[in-house]
């Protein structure tokens, strides 16, 4: 998910997009595409508006259809996502589903989902059926082989005891 459409911006179908990308003026730059509910929306033009990103969609051709797509989430191929130079990097879908185990080889349950919070990243893993963070960070997750779908986590003592 690179996106989601927020209220509409004027009468001629713009919106607001809030973005969920490191690159929003790349990503929504004239003549890309997006995925909303199954559909292609091409981007006509993109611009700042104060601290807002204002997108008008060729898909989108007044107020009506803006408010209509309001909450829409816009998402891209993985295979159009740039390569990560740093291989202690990953993108949240790249990590979502593989099979969190201990370093002892103890099956954990498998990553949920990730949670970026301001004091930092943590995994969500379902534990004994119930779902728990895992801190996100070297000392606690030491190794994580995506191509493999194994994460490994080496939890500190108490963590699963709340």
């Amino acid at each position: 998910m690179v996106g989601r459409i927020g209220p509409p911006h004027g009468v001629h179908g713009a919106v607001v997009v809030q973005p969920f990308t490191d690159s929003p003026d790349e990503r929504f730059a004239p003549g890309r595409t997006v995925q909303a509910d199954g559909e292609t929306l091409t981007v006509v033009s993109s611009r700042r508006h104060g601290s807002r990103l204002i997108v008008q969609f060729a898909d989108l051709a007044d107020r009506d259809a803006a408010d209509a797509r309001h909450g829409t989430e816009l998402h891209v191929p993985a295979s159009s996502r740039p390569a990560l130079d740093d291989p202690n990097e990953f993108y949240d879908t790249d990590l979502i589903g593989l099979a969190a185990s201990t370093v002892d080889g103890a099956d954990l349950g498998p990553v949920r989902d990730v949670v970026h919070a301001p004091a930092g990243d943590y995994l969500v893993v379902e534990v004994g059926g119930r779902e728990r963070l895992i801190p996100f960070v070297a000392a606690i997750v030491p190794s994580v082989d995506a191509a493999g779908g194994r994460v490994v986590v080496d939890p500190p003592e108490g963590l699963f005891d709340l």
